[in-house]
C-alpha cells in the first residue's frame, strides 16, 4: 500500500489540513467527508477502509469526486496504518456498530476492530502529532439505567412521566454525559467505552487533541439499509420494498422511542471541532436529535404510512431482548454549551431525503438487501 502523494509530507499545500477518515467508504464516513469538504476549501482528505461491508464501494466514487484517495486497509492491522501519509486529524468513523456483535460466533473479532483499531489509530496520532476526534455510541451507557427510567404509555409512544424523579444523568431533555455507565451495556458498548478512555488517556499522556462524540442515531440518505446502522433508514427500506416489519419487545407494541441525528448536523460539529484544536474544553459530549427528531416505531410506521401512501402487515413480538432499551433521547446541552451546537435539520426532512433517495436508487437497495 503505497502512500498518496496529495496527502504527504504532513503539511497540506497553502496550509490546509490534513484529514484522515477511517472506515470512510461507509455510510458516515463518506457523508463526512462530503459534508466537511463543502464546508471548508483547507482541508485535504484521505481515507482508509477494508471494504468488507457490502455496499461500502458504491461510495468510491463520491471519495473521487471530493479529491479523497481511499487506500485499501484495515484499522486492525498497524501495518497498514504504518503506511498512510502524515495527517493533522484522524476522524474515526470505522466500527462493527452492531448491538449484537460477539454474541455468537466469539467477541475476538469485535474488540479487535473497535477497540484494537482504536489503539493503532492513537498510536498514529501519536507518531503524527495529530488530533483524533472518535466518533463514539449512545451504546455507552447503561441498559439496566435506560430501561428502569418511569416511562408512562402515550398513545403510539412512550415518555416519561411527568413529575417523575429522574435518575443522575437523566433529564427532561434526554440523556446527558452524566448518565450511568454501569453494565450491562453490551460487549459493543464496552469496546466503545473503553476506547474512549484509551483515546482520552494518550490524548493526556503524549498531548494531543482528543474530542469524542457519544453519537446516538444517525440517519440520512445513501444509508446501507442495515438494522444495526440504526432503525429509521432500515424501517422506511422494508416498507418501500414490502419486506417484512415487526414490532419487537416491550409488548410488541411499538412504543420504544429513539431520535435521530442527520449527517450534516453531525458534521457541522466535527467542524468546530477540527477548528478548535487544543483548546480548553470538555472532551466528550452528546450528540443526538434530541427531542425535536425523537419518534417511536409507531410513528415511524404512521409516517411510512402518509408518506407512501401504503399499508404494510407489522408483525408482533412481544418479549423484550437482553440488549434492548424503551427509550433513549439525546439531551446536547453540554454540546451547545461547549460548541454552541445543536441539530437544526428538522426530523422529517431527513425521513423525506431518505425515502426521495431510496426511491431514486431501487438498484441500490438491492444491492444493500440482506
Amino acid at each position: 500500500m503505497a502512500p498518496a502523494p496529495s496527502c504527504g509530507g504532513g503539511h497540506g499545500k497553502n496550509g490546509a489540513v490534513k484529514l484522515l477518515i477511517t472506515g470512510a467508504a461507509g455510510f458516515v464516513g463518506s457523508r463526512m467527508a462530503e459534508e466537511l469538504k463543502a464546508r471548508r476549501g483547507d482541508i485535504e482528505l484521505c481515507g482508509v477502509d477494508n471494504l468488507s461491508r457490502r455496499g461500502s464501494e458504491t461510495n468510491l466514487p463520491l471519495l473521487a469526486r471530493l479529491g479523497c484517495q481511499v487506500f485499501h486497509g484495515d484499522v486492525r492491522n498497524d501495518e497498514d496504518l504504518a503506511e498512510l501519509p502524515r495527517v493533522d486529524w484522524v476522524i474515526d468513523c470505522a466500527a462493527n456498530p452492531s448491538v449484537l456483535a460477539g454474541v455468537s460466533g466469539g467477541t475476538r473479532p469485535l474488540v479487535s476492530h473497535n477497540l484494537g483499531g482504536t489503539l493503532n489509530l492513537l498510536e498514529k496520532c501519536r507518531r503524527d502529532g495529530a488530533g483524533l476526534i472518535l466518533l463514539s455510541s449512545s451504546r455507552v451507557y447503561s441498559i439496566d439505567a435506560l430501561g428502569s427510567l418511569p416511562l408512562d404509555e402515550d398513545g403510539p409512544r412512550l415518555r416519561l412521566r411527568p413529575g417523575a424523579a429522574l435518575p443522575a444523568g437523566m433529564s427532561p431533555a434526554g440523556v446527558t454525559e452524566r448518565f450511568s455507565t454501569a453494565a450491562p451495556i453490551s460487549l459493543y458498548g464496552a469496546t466503545k467505552l473503553a476506547s474512549e478512555i484509551m483515546a482520552l488517556e494518550y490524548g493526556a499522556t503524549f498531548g494531543f487533541p482528543v474530542w469524542i462524540d457519544r453519537c446516538g442515531v444517525i440517519a440520512g440518505p445513501g444509508q446501507f439499509g442495515k438494522i444495526d446502522q440504526g432503525i429509521f433508514s432500515f424501517w422506511i427500506y422494508q416498507w418501500l420494498r414490502g419486506r417484512p416489519l415487526s414490532y419487537i419487545g416491550y409488548g410488541g407494541r411499538g412504543q420504544q422511542v429513539r431520535d435521530l441525528l442527520a449527517p450534516g448536523d453531525l458534521a457541522e460539529l466535527l467542524d468546530r471541532q477540527l477548528r478548535a484544536g487544543a483548546r480548553k474544553a470538555p472532551r466528550v459530549v452528546n450528540a443526538g436529535g434530541g427531542n425535536a427528531r425523537a419518534m417511536s416505531l409507531r410513528e415511524l410506521s404512521d409516517w411510512c404510512r402518509q408518506a407512501l401512501g401504503t399499508e404494510h402487515p407489522i408483525g408482533s413480538v412481544p418479549e423484550t431482548r437482553p440488549f434492548d432499551i424503551p427509550y433513549y433521547v439525546t439531551d446536547n446541552a453540554l454540546a451547545q454549551e461547549t460548541w454552541g451546537w445543536q441539530p437544526v435539520e428538522p426530523r422529517d426532512e431527513t425521513l423525506e431525503r431518505i425515502l426521495r433517495w431510496a426511491r431514486q436508487n431501487p438498484a441500490a437497495l438491492e444491492i444493500f438487501a440482506p
